[in-house]
């Protein structure tokens, strides 16, 4: 029997939809069986019949729970899901593997193989089409360029009018990762001048392509493979010193560092937001419940200072553009079943250095390295290879 994938509704507040209607159609053509729980697809303003139309059976929640072998969600599924997982399902999607330690746990109790998306090594470059942060931190730059220019109280262009001329809006991006590049990149199309921050020096020439100025501290911190390294306590202090000084001369100031399973490192100080001027805006995308980049935010909220300023809590933002982030997220979700699925048949190869990191669980064992070391496991040891038997004729 073919395998079947399924989809269900998001909780309140996420609007997008783990597969969409051309993923649904390819799934269908390789001869998987593909089942949507009736309005998933409702906010991303997909509805039942688009997805009928590419192949998909639309069914109850508890026939497309039951009924998968692989279902694909956008977060963590809640424990109605949870409770129906029975042993050998497989479950997909942004999990909170490391910093839901407990979450991980029960799934390997119940044998669930539970694929997270916040391990996958992102360096390997086979790994890049299922990049699910890169494929959402882009949707996230971008839109929350779109909400500077809607929320900031000036033009972001500068504007001749009869009435005189407009000053173009300063914008500065701090962290020049694939949400602060498209970030800097959607606000200079705006006609913003804008700026970018990195503490890897090799950002200088993406931010600089985009036609922004790219600002640099005395801090560097350019870790493994490209990414950023943690700061030490003396090193954050000195560049919230000198990130002071930049943000004081900008109108509005994107903040994209984040730190998948760990809290976000602190770039804008509770000195600095109470020193920004009367209009000033911050859009924090760090924003959760872990904290963000900037002091005072809060996830999903707006918080007003006493001069004035605005702090936008803007973790969602992916969320907001709902139909591209969802082609986005399929496109990464079907990449994944293209790498774990071989000849029809689910294969998890535990020691694939993709597959590996990104498997939590399988068959009750914690596989992940990153996850068995914040559980202070020891290391799992590969398996060995088979023994080679030669066999010889008899004469």
């Amino acid at each position: 029997m073919s395998l079947t994938i399924a989809a269900l509704r998001e909780a309140p507040g996420e609007n997008r939809v783990a597969l969409s209607p051309e993923v649904v159609r390819k799934l269908v053509k390789g001869e998987f069986q593909v089942l949507i729980e009736s309005g998933a697809g409702d906010r991303s303003f997909y509805p039942d019949a688009v997805f009928e139309a590419a192949g998909a059976k639309i069914c109850d929640r508890q026939a497309a729970i039951q009924g998968a072998d692989v279902l694909a969600t956008i977060g963590q599924p809640g424990k109605d899901v949870t409770d129906q997982l029975k042993a050998g399902q497989t479950l997909l999607g942004l999990l909170q593997p490391l910093t839901d330690l407990d979450y991980v746990q029960e799934l390997a109790d119940k044998k669930i193989n539970a694929l997270a998306f916040e391990l996958l090594p992102r360096t390997v470059s086979r790994a890049q089409t299922m990049d699910v942060l890169s494929s959402q931190a882009s949707v996230a730059g971008y839109k929350a360029a779109l909400l500077a220019a809607d929320r900031f109280s000036r033009y972001l262009p500068m504007m001749i009018t009869a009435a005189g001329t407009a000053k173009p809006t300063k914008v500065l991006v701090l962290g020049t990762g694939v949400a602060g590049l498209q970030a800097i990149g959607t606000a200079k199309r705006l006609g913003a001048m804008v700026s970018g921050y990195d503490i890897r020096p090799a950002s200088r020439g993406e931010v600089e392509s985009l036609g922004a100025t790219f600002l640099t501290t005395s801090v560097s911190a350019t870790g493994e493979g490209g990414y950023a390294r943690a700061l030490t306590p003396e090193e954050t202090a000195q560049q919230q010193a000198e990130l002071a000084e930049f943000i004081a001369q900008n109108d509005v100031i994107i903040t994209t560092a984040q730190v998948p399973g760990r809290r976000p490192p602190l770039l804008v100080t509770q000195k600095s937001v109470d020193e920004a001027k009367a209009g000033t805006l911050f859009i924090d995308l760090a924003a959760s419940e872990l904290g963000g980049n900037v002091a005072g935010s809060q996830p999903d909220k707006t918080v007003t200072t006493a001069k004035q300023a605005q702090i936008i809590g803007a973790g969602d933002m992916a969320s907001q553009l709902p139909a591209s982030a969802s082609d986005m997220f399929a496109k990464n979700v079907q990449a994944v079943l293209n790498a774990i699925i071989q000849d029809g048949k689910l294969v998890l190869d535990v020691d694939d250095e993709v597959v590996g990191e990104l498997l939590a669980t399988t068959n009750g064992e914690i596989i992940s390295s990153r996850v068995r070391q914040a559980m202070k496991l020891p290391d799992r040891q590969p398996a060995k290879p088979a023994e080679s038997t030669d066999s010889k004729g008899v004469d």
